[in-house]
Formats: C-alpha cells, sequence, structure tokens
C-alpha cells in the first residue's frame, strides 16, 4: 500500500488515536503500521477501504478529501475502537497540511537568515565574523569563555532548557509579546524536537511523531502557523525517511528540525514586528495590487519530487518587479509539457504559457501574494499587450544591477531560515562570456565569466532527458567565446553557481526557455568546434573550507540520534584543522556538541540520570544555525569581482 493513495489526517486525529492507546499496543504500533502497508487498498468515493486481512476492513471516511475526526475512522476488527489497525491507519496516511497552495514552489520552503550569537534569532544581519568576506580571519575577543567551558556562549545566553518565559512588560510602552498559552505551545513544539533529535529517525517512529503532531495541533490553535508547518514538516520527512523513500535528503530534515527548534524558542524572545514574523501565517494571503503592466521573461518546467508536474511563466512590471503565473498539479513531466501551450489562466487573456513568456499583459484589479504569484480571482482583468526585448527597458535594467548585489538579494530569497513572508526572488539576469565545459565531482557543468571576471558554473535546471535543459547546454558548452544573456536560479555555494533557465538565442534575436526550446548545432556560431575543458581555479573564500566538518556532525544527529553523536569518541583533530582554517567558533561549538552529546550524569547511587535533551538541543541548533548562516556568507563573498574583473 503506498501512503499517497490514503487521504490526508488532520494531526490532532493521529494524536489522539496514537495517545488512546494501551502503553503495550504503542509498543506494536510501529509493526502494525508497516504491516499495513503491505495491505491493498480501494477506494469509493470519499472513503478508502483498507484489508486488513480476509475478514476485517478498515475504513477511512475523508470529506472533503481530509479525514477531520477520529469517529471517521473505523474498523472491523474485535478489539475496534481502542485496536491498534485505527491508529497505524492514521500514522500510515499524510499528516493533513492547510497550505496546499506552497506545492508549486521550485524549492523547499525555507525559513530568516541565522546569527551565529543566537540560534533562534531572527536578526537580518550576522555578526561581522560570519557577514565578513574575509571571514577566513575570524578572530575572537582573548577571554576564557569558550562553547566547551559555557553554555550560554554560542546562544547569546540562551537557556539550555528549551524557550525561556519573557519578562512581563509594560502593555502602554512595550511591543505586543507572546501570550502565556502561546508560550506553553512553543514549549511543547521545542520539546518534541528535542525528543526527534534524541531518538534519531530510526528511533523517531509513530508515538514520537505522534507527539510532534500533537504539538502541531495545539500550535495552530495558538496562531503559531510558522511553527506548526515545521513541525508537520518534520513529521512528513521522518516517514519519508522511515520508508526510504528515494527523494528523502538528511539535509531537508536537518533545515526543517532547525527551523522548528529556532522558531519555537523564538515565540518566548519576540515582540512586536518580529513576533508577528515568528508566528507566521496560515496561509499566504493575495493582496489587490490595482492596475499592472506586465512583460514576459521567460517560462520554466516545473518537476517535483511529489509527482506533480506544470509551468511558472516570469513576468516583470514595469517598475521591475517580478511576478509569476503557475499551473502545477499531479502529473509529472508529461504534464508539464502539455501545459506550456495551454492557455494561462488569467483574465480574459488567450496567450498560452509559451507565448506570455514573449509577450506582454495589461492586468486590472490584480492581485498578488507575498512572494509575487499572480491571482486569478474573478476579478482579475487581463488583455495581451505588447511585450519587450531584454535589452529594452524596461527589462533591460534587470540586467544592470552588479552580479554581486544580484546574488546578495537572491541569497536573502533563498535562505534556508528565511522570513517565509519576505518575498523576493532567487533569479539572476546576467551578461555573461561561456568559457566551455569544466569537470566536477559529479560531473561536468558550463563555465562562464560574468561581469567583474567573476567565474559561474552553470548547471542543468532538471536532467530529465524529455526536458530540453541538458542537451541545450551541452549545445552551449561547444561554443566557448559566444556572449550571452541569461537567467538562472542561484544555488547556494562556496562558488559562484547558478542553474541554468533561459538565455538570449546565440544569434541575438529572440529567447530560449531552456527547458522547452531545443538548440540545434547551427544556432551556434561555429558548430565545429570542439568542446573546451576550461581550467577551474578555486573558488571563493569557502572554496576549501573545512566548514564541512561541523556541518557533518549536525547531520549524523539526525539518521541515529544523540547516542551516535556520542561514540564518536575524541575529535580534537577535527577542531585542530578547523582551527587552523581560521574558524574558532566552529572548532568551539564542534567540541561543544560533540561532549554535550556524550555527557550522561549519575545519581549519588552511581545509576545514570536522563540525557539533558533540552541542552543537547540547543547546542545543535546553535551548529546548525551557525553552519547555515558561514555557508551563506562564503556565497555571497564569492560573488565579489575578481582583481583581474576590477582591472
Amino acid at each position: 500500500m503506498n501512503a499517497d493513495r490514503l487521504p490526508p489526517v488532520a494531526p490532532e486525529v493521529t494524536a489522539t488515536l496514537v495517545e488512546n492507546l494501551s502503553p503495550r499496543l504503542r509498543k506494536r504500533l510501529d509493526a502494525a503500521v508497516t504491516k499495513l502497508g503491505a495491505r491493498t487498498t480501494r477506494r469509493d468515493g470519499d472513503t478508502v477501504t483498507i484489508e486488513v486481512d480476509d475478514e476485517t476492513e478498515l475504513r477511512l471516511h475523508a470529506p472533503g478529501g481530509v479525514v477531520a475526526t477520529t469517529d471517521a475512522i473505523t474498523c472491523g476488527c474485535l478489539l475496534a475502537p481502542a485496536c491498534v489497525h485505527r491508529a497505524a491507519a492514521a500514522c500510515a496516511a499524510p499528516a493533513a497540511d492547510l497550505a496546499p497552495e506552497l506545492i508549486d514552489r521550485p524549492t523547499a520552503e525555507v525559513p530568516d537568515p541565522a546569527s551565529v550569537t543566537d540560534p533562534a534569532s531572527a536578526s537580518a544581519t550576522a555578526p561581522a565574523s560570519v557577514t565578513d568576506p574575509a571571514f577566513a580571519t575570524d578572530r575572537t575577543p582573548a577571554t576564557d569563555r569558550t562553547p566547551e567551558t559555557d553554555p550560554a556562549y554560542a546562544t547569546d545566553r540562551a537557556p539550555v532548557t528549551g524557550p525561556a518565559p519573557t519578562p512581563a512588560l509594560d502593555p502602554a510602552s512595550s511591543p505586543e509579546v507572546a501570550s502565556p498559552d502561546q508560550r506553553a505551545a512553543a514549549d511543547a513544539l521545542w520539546s518534541a524536537g528535542a525528543a526527534v533529535l534524541e531518538a534519531g529517525v530510526d528511533g523517531a517512529g509513530a508515538v514520537t511523531q505522534s507527539a510532534l503532531l500533537r504539538a502541531a495541533h495545539t500550535a495552530r490553535l495558538r496562531q503559531l502557523p510558522r511553527a506548526a508547518g515545521a513541525a508537520l514538516s518534520v513529521v512528513t520527512l521522518l516517514r519519508a525517511a522511515r520508508a526510504g523513500d528515494p527523494s528523502y535528503r538528511t539535509a531537508d530534515l536537518v533545515t526543517s528540525l532547525a527551523e522548528l527548534l529556532g522558531t519555537a524558542h523564538r515565540v518566548g524572545t519576540s515582540s512586536g514586528a518580529e513576533l508577528a514574523a515568528v508566528r507566521g501565517r496560515a496561509r499566504r494571503p493575495y493582496s489587490p495590487d490595482g492596475s499592472l503592466r506586465l512583460y514576459g521573461l521567460f517560462t520554466e518546467p516545473v518537476v517535483t519530487d511529489s509527482g506533480h508536474g506544470g509551468v511558472r511563466t516570469w513576468v516583470a512590471g514595469s517598475d521591475g518587479r517580478l511576478f509569476t503565473v503557475g499551473d502545477v498539479a499531479p502529473g509529472g513531466v508529461g504534464r508539464a509539457l502539455g501545459v506550456a501551450d495551454r492557455a494561462v489562466r488569467l483574465g480574459d487573456s488567450a496567450l498560452t504559457h509559451r507565448e506570455l513568456g514573449r509577450a506582454g499583459l495589461a492586468v486590472a484589479g490584480a492581485t498578488v501574494s507575498p512572494d509575487g504569484r499572480l491571482g486569478a480571482g474573478k476579478g482579475v482583468k487581463a488583455v495581451t499587450a505588447r511585450g519587450a526585448a531584454w535589452t529594452e527597458p524596461p527589462l533591460a535594467a534587470l540586467w544592470e544591477t552588479p552580479p554581486s548585489e544580484q546574488a546578495a538579494r537572491a541569497l536573502r530569497s533563498t535562505s534556508r531560515y528565511a522570513d517565509p513572508d519576505g518575498g523576493g526572488s532567487d533569479l539572476l539576469f546576467l551578461d555573461v562570456e561561456l568559457l566551455g565545459a569544466v569537470r566536477e565531482s559529479g560531473g561536468s557543468c558550463l563555465l562562464a565569466r560574468c561581469a567583474g571576471g567573476v567565474p559561474v558554473r552553470l548547471a542543468v535546471a532538471d536532467d530529465d532527458p524529455a526536458l530540453a535543459h541538458r542537451d541545450n547546454v551541452a549545445l552551449l558548452a561547444a561554443a566557448p567565446g559566444t556572449r550571452l544573456r541569461i537567467i538562472g536560479r542561484l544555488v547556494p555555494a562556496p562558488h559562484p553557481r547558478l542553474t541554468l533557465l533561459a538565455c538570449s538565442h546565440p544569434s541575438g534575436e529572440g529567447t530560449i526557455d531552456l527547458g522547452f526550446d531545443r538548440l540545434r548545432r547551427a544556432d551556434l556560431p561555429d558548430p565545429t568546434a570542439p568542446v573546451h575543458l576550461a581550467p577551474l581555479r578555486p573558488g571563493g573564500t569557502g572554496a576549501h573550507s573545512p566548514l564541512y566538518l561541523l556541518e557533518r556532525r549536525v547531520e549524523q544527529t539526525v539518521p541515529a540520534g544523540r547516542a551516535a553523536l556520542g561514540m564518536l569518541g575524541d575529535v580534537t583533530a577535527e577542531t585542530r584543522r578547523i582551527r587552523r582554517a581560521g574558524l574558532p567558533t566552529a572548532a568551539g561549538l564542534l567540541t561543544a556538541l560533540c561532549a554535550s552529546a556524550a555527557r550522561r550524569d549519575r545519581d549519588l547511587f552511581g545509576r545514570l540520570l536522563p540525557a539533558d535533551t533540552d541542552g543537547f538541543a540547543t547546542y545543535w541548533l546553535a551548529a546548525a544555525r551557525y553552519t547555515a548562516a558561514v555557508a551563506e556568507s562564503l556565497c555571497s563573498a564569492a560573488w565579489e569581482p575578481t582583481q583581474e574583473g576590477v582591472r
């Protein structure tokens, strides 16, 4: 049985069914979930039936597509309704998500640039040691305080026992703070997230997930949708990891766990506008934006790991703002290829997505989401208008911003811990000279040089052979010296890197949607030119940074839990190497993280006391947020003009 065949179940339903089980049945729950997964299912309208055995059936009733009450799951076995089957079915089904409109985003939702000094802070600016491009010379003040000797060192005096209560403030003169109920909900989320770190993926079974779902439901009721969404994301990723889903990545679970713990912590320490960002929104609202004159840029295919497919067409306003018109639904790459030539769902326009990418629109009564998606409500009126070439105003202005400034803007959008409602785009608009193909550990990519002499690696956006990306990039690699105007999506890395989405035609006339349009050898300036393997000099400041030594320990915690990290033993050699690279804070965090994982105190009789899960979670969160902030800083520094480019 595939979990996708089951209807989504509301988090509180799953939590209630698991909590109502006896201790004996809770121990059998994970095995019951696995056993139920091998059974066949059938759907009849809003009801899905699972054959538990030859004589017993389990039914999930989902009016409106979601199982919303415990009574909607029924079982025909003799022990029902106190049987393990109902809880197992709820645990096997997807957790209902209240934000389905986010499914067509090209990258995972990621949340606020991290500060090294406070893993849960919402500061938009990291400390100088993180944001300074010369971070390799990071120096700390002369002091005896280190993360090994003082837990507050890496967390700006953050308590090691989870979210701290906010002191009482004068409501007449102070900004709004979280209510006691919200702080209690945040405490529950923190504890549930810390329990996942303690157990790891292998130990975070249905009972641990149920605690997360209960905490998420409570957070929703307490108006904390951002933290609740992070908890649901953790549950979804845990289930994918335990089921062996090939699309699962440990890095995604690291990000979701750090978002959950960081947001839970900040509920109790934030106020005013920062608290509003921490609370988040259950849905991204569309707000009126009056009349818009839009100019098409390009159309890209969207194919997700969840089996959805479609297109996203990018347009720009007369003021340079970027907007998107999308059409994404279940169907995979086949649907993406078909939808590109369907009419855009916007007003009375008869343009297809491909046509809109080169034409224009005049829109009245426009509605726009915070991330730039154009709404298609009944009040929206749109008619076809003249487009503009990339070399004509207003589009030409997009290529006039220096690459380093564009990269900094894109990083604010793609940051793992950016404000979800912060908006912004991860696209870069560059004029480049192609240098040829370059070998990498994972294959090869196209190397180009942009303004300032910065070498940029242009990677394939989607390797599916049904799309044109791979063949087009291979052909462009055979034309060194060609000058193009390109649009790409930033890939955060210690070196300048983009996924190539669109480019001007090599002949200078028109544009190419690299996912759909196929270049021919005759389109290239010299179709007989051999592929040139360009020399690749080391990237920016972080090209060979040993920061990965800390990053891999952060990731190792997630699959196997705290105990596995505690068995690593002496990490002196690793910390010494990190310090030699000029990263003393990273070295201190690594030492503190491993020491906290291994620490187990005993009582007066020599018996082991429970592990300090809150303290370990605090160190882990500090390390996760620190590595993300440094990686983003190194990426930003790599886009600065080279000395050759300045001359």
